[in-house]
Formats: structure tokens, sequence, C-alpha cells
């Protein structure tokens, strides 16, 4: 059986000095380091958020700013296009300008050496009549 005598009480004081003493040299200094780690990981997790949300902002503006030099670099694009299919048209017109030019004038030349080579043979005709005669007759006329 358990006696109570003097020596439980002393064990009694014993232990609450016991807790005492290790609250004091143990327990506070451990509670106190976890409570700064605990405030440590609370403060990295607001500065992840806050480095992410940042990221996340800078992604945005570097996808405006990609989409605008997308936008700005087509429509560049399409104006060197129009300029270029503009001074190819211009270009082209000319051309055939002069190609036309060129073929009036030798159409004018052809006409003019075609109505020479009739006139000469027009004043040949009554020769070459008089030459198909005498052959087909085969006499002189």
């Amino acid at each position: 059986m358990i006696d109570i005598d003097q020596t439980m009480l002393i064990q009694i004081v014993n232990i609450l000095v016991l807790i005492v003493i290790m609250n004091a040299v143990l327990y506070r200094p451990i509670r106190n380091i976890l409570q700064e780690r605990r405030e440590r990981l609370q403060t990295l997790r607001k500065d992840v958020e806050t480095f992410n949300r940042n990221a996340e902002l800078r992604v945005e503006e570097f996808d405006k700013k990609l989409q605008a030099a997308r936008i700005k670099a087509k429509t560049e694009l399409d104006q060197a296009r129009s300029a270029a299919k503009t001074a190819g048209n211009e270009t082209l017109a000319k051309v055939r300008q002069q190609a036309d030019a060129d073929k009036a004038g030798q159409m004018s030349t052809i006409g003019k050496e075609l109505a020479a080579a009739k006139q000469q043979l027009q004043g040949q005709v009554a020769d070459f009549a008089n030459d198909m005669a005498v052959k087909l007759l085969g006499r002189a006329l």
C-alpha cells in the first residue's frame, strides 16, 4: 500500500520545482523557437504569395506587350505589302503602256511596209498577169 508521509510531500514539491525549472529552462525556449518558426514561415508564405502575384502581373504585362508588338508588326507588314503591290502595279502599268506604245509603233511600221508592198505589187500585177498568160497559153502575147 501507499503510505502518505513526508516523503510524498517532498516528492510533490520536488516535482513542482522541477516543472517550474523545466518550464523556464526547456519548455519556454522551445515554445519561443516554435513561435519564431511559425512567424518566419508565415512571412515566407506572404513573400511567396507576393512574388507569385508579381510574377503573374509581369507575365500578363509581357503578354500584352507581345500582343501589341505582334499587331504592330502585322500592320507594318500589311503596309509594306500594300506599298509593294502598289509599286508593282505602277511598274506593270508603265511596262504595259510602253509595250502598247512599242506595239502601236511596230503596227504602224508594218502597215506602212504592207502598203508599200501592195503598191509595189500593184505595179507588177500587169507583168505577172502577162507572164502567167504566156505560161498558160504557151505563146507570147
